[in-house]
């Protein structure tokens, strides 16, 4: 099968969009399968795709104002280009918004079938960074995924927020962890002495520093006798962030193994934003042994188990947040059980087994077309 991937975000990008697009396009390798993705290029100076699977194909692109990790596609005739050269059998838009937009469009006019993939709460975003335009984003939403053969959504929060809004012909499609390279073995005793060096309980964010996020909600956190936090990310709001946790760790942006081994090592996890429509993140810290705090909302109400895996509250509430907190840390042998419970709920959630249910989609969309064409 030859698919074109069409994603907003592509690696050396670091976010749940331009991972998930990276780990499709190595499945459909390993599956035999011939994929090309096009994605909008990334910084001056970022070198040579030469760790992707397959061809890239980059679009020219200018950082988002105020949000510089963000790099929004231009216009340019390279994708239709691309889309004609490659002669796809399905086109992947990967959290349609800008790039994949144009990418449906293009479909469209080629006839290819397109299958939608939906990461991004930009309605969230929308009321996060504008005070307003929830409304216009749905609208945006609607266009791209009602002409889409088919939309995949990552969590049931996610699928029903969609069919509210209208949106036809929703599938239920979760995302893969890798339970090699995340798992509890990694736990690094010299690294939790150089993150605590008075032994203390270490709680852990890792992600973007942006407002969505809402990881000022850890303030609360840092006040808790015993307990040291530690953040992994960078972002528009590392500067704010430093002054709102006082005694908080700030490791900057983490990557592959490295990364592995600094969730083994926490001992409790904690997401703060509301608007996750999986959250990646999560999956991580529960491959790698470690209870969840997270917002009973979105994807996370999926991800964890209240009471077997970690503790859900109440979205964008701090004093829930230190409250979770101060329980775990209150008792080892329930992190203990959480934190087993944890990995053993990931253990059959591969990259492998959840790219193959992509490939399923791709050949029910074809079938479907087949279908019609016949009628």
């Amino acid at each position: 099968m030859r698919v074109v991937i069409v994603t907003e975000s592509f690696p050396p990008d670091v976010n749940g969009v331009a991972h998930c697009a990276l780990q499709t396009a190595r499945h459909l390798v390993d599956r035999g399968h011939l994929p090309l993705v096009v994605a909008p290029a990334p910084a001056p100076g970022s070198g040579p795709d030469t760790d992707a699977p397959c061809p890239v194909v980059r679009i020219p692109s200018l950082p988002l104002p105020g949000y510089p990790q963000v790099r929004v596609a231009l216009p340019s005739r390279r994708l239709a280009a691309a889309l004609v050269a490659h002669r796809p059998d399905v086109v992947h838009l990967a959290s349609p918004f800008v790039l994949g937009v144009r990418g449906m469009a293009a479909a469209a006019r080629l006839g290819l079938p397109a299958v939608a993939v939906y990461q991004t709460d930009l309605a969230g975003y929308a009321r996060t960074y504008m005070g307003a335009g929830e409304a216009a984003a749905w609208r945006r939403i609607r266009s791209v995924h009602g002409a889409a053969d088919r939309t995949l959504a990552p969590s049931s929060a996610a699928r029903s927020d969609l069919e509210e809004h209208g949106i036809p012909r929703v599938r239920l499609w979760p995302r893969g962890v890798d339970t090699v390279r995340f798992r509890p073995q990694h736990r690094d005793e010299a690294l939790r002495r150089e993150l605590a060096p008075d032994g203390e309980l270490i709680v852990g964010y890792v992600g973007r520093l942006a407002p969505e996020k809402h990881v000022e909600l850890l303030s609360g956190v840092c006040g808790l006798a015993g307990v040291r936090v530690v953040v992994v990310g960078d972002g528009p709001s590392q500067a704010h962030l430093t002054e709102a946790l006082p005694g908080a760790v700030f490791l900057g942006r983490r990557t592959g193994d490295e990364l592995a081994r600094i969730f083994a090592s926490l001992d409790l996890f904690v997401h703060t934003g509301p608007f996750e429509t999986f959250c990646q993140t999560v999956q991580e810290a529960m491959a790698s042994g470690v209870p969840v705090v997270a917002p009973a909302v979105g994807g996370p109400l999926d991800l964890v188990d209240h009471g077997r895996t970690g503790l859900l509250v109440p979205p964008r509430d701090a004093a829930a947040v230190q409250e979770a907190v101060r329980a775990l840390a209150a008792d080892p042998a329930r992190r203990a059980a959480y934190g087993a419970t944890a990995r053993a709920t990931v253990e059959g959630r591969t990259w492998a087994a959840v790219g193959d249910q992509l490939i399923a989609h791709y050949d029910d969309v074809l079938a479907d077309r087949k279908t019609a064409v016949a009628a």
